[in-house]
């Protein structure tokens, strides 16, 4: 199964909707598998005067997280054009919801099928349980968790499923925008999977694409990277993410990986088999045998190609009679009617 790859668009479009749709026309051509942008009622998300975080005081020129989410916001005319594009470029459209009201929307009215959980949302137990109860097939990011705080979400959603529990993939994250090399921590994604038994992937903030490589060589099913039309643009995310370029490369080394991993299955590839017969030794007499004589280890010498008796089969050979007589420098070849 190949690695499901999200673009994250977010709020990569400032705000502006004919941003996302260049956002959505550069998706398509990457050959992602979806573009995911974020849909909230500022109102029900946040309260007036909400402190700006780090990253978003660098290039946001806004005073306050509310600020800066109501520039952003996109009014749901502005989705149900973007889901219409979508659709026509035959791009799986997502959205991440952050209220109540907008997960209604994105599920009810635009059909969304699939159903990201942020970082931000997995201790909000009411959020949680409205997600549960659409019986979407969920991917649950965990930046800024331990163990313990990425049961929560789980935990909350298995009381609404019951037995009916949807697909659920988990994604690992670290939430810093972007995130050093050092806090990327690719190996909490394979104990994020060992320990709640589910798939795994990445959200990635890094720079560049190495993790999202790296992290599909280790068993990612799924990779979510922030992208952008230019990295220099203002807005808090557009240094966190990839552009146009280097998403295409990205999705292009992420497939190459993935055929590079192959079947896991060690045997002899076909693309080998010539350079084996080169590099492999044949038994060469080492001096002339004369037919009968007792055949030790020093009258052979393995030498290439192995276009005779194969040198791993010399213990079959040493102690035998000679079958006929062998010149010096000859390959050992068997008889016609030898079993071997």
């Amino acid at each position: 199964m190949s690695c499901f790859i999200i673009a994250e668009a977010g709020v990569n479009h400032n705000g502006q909707v004919e941003l996302a749709h260049r956002l959505v026309e550069e998706a398509a051509r990457s050959g992602v598998d979806a573009i995911k942008f974020q849909t909230w009622k500022t109102d029900l998300v946040l309260r007036p005067k909400t402190p700006l975080v780090e990253y978003q005081k660098r290039n946001s020129g806004v005073a306050d997280m509310y600020e800066l989410a109501r520039s952003l916001e996109l009014a749901d005319d502005d989705f149900r054009a973007i889901k219409t594009h979508c659709d026509e470029l035959g791009l799986m459209f997502l959205s991440t919801p952050f209220d109540e009201l907008s997960l209604d929307f994105l599920t009810r009215e635009l059909g969304m099928g699939l159903l990201k959980v942020p970082s931000g949302e997995v201790t909000n137990v009411p959020y949680l349980r409205a997600a549960a109860r659409t019986g979407l097939p969920i991917i649950l990011s965990t930046g800024m968790c331990d163990l313990e705080e990425a049961a929560l979400p789980l935990d909350t959603m298995r009381a609404v499923w019951g037995a009916n529990q949807p697909d659920v993939t988990i994604l690992h994250c670290t939430t810093a925008y972007p995130t050093p090399d050092d806090d990327v921590n690719l190996r909490a994604m394979t104990t994020l999977g060992a320990h709640f038994g589910l798939p795994v992937g990445l959200s990635d903030h890094s720079e560049g694409v190495i993790a999202p490589l790296a992290a599909v060589a280790m068993g990612a099913v799924m990779i979510e990277k922030h992208f952008t039309l230019d990295r220099s643009l203002p807005g808090p995310d557009h240094m966190a993410s990839v552009d146009p370029v280097m998403l295409r490369q990205m999705v292009a080394g992420i497939r190459t990986v993935e055929r590079m991993l192959g079947t896991g299955e060690k045997s002899q590839r076909p693309i080998e088999a010539a350079t084996a017969k080169a590099v492999r030794r044949s038994l060469v007499a080492r001096a002339d045998i004369a037919e009968g004589a007792v055949i030790s280890a020093d009258m052979l010498v393995a030498l290439r190609p192995e276009d005779g008796i194969p040198a791993r089969d010399v213990d079959k050979v040493v102690g035998q009679p000679a079958w006929r007589a062998f010149k010096a420098g000859e390959v050992l070849q068997w008889p016609a009617s030898s079993a071997s």
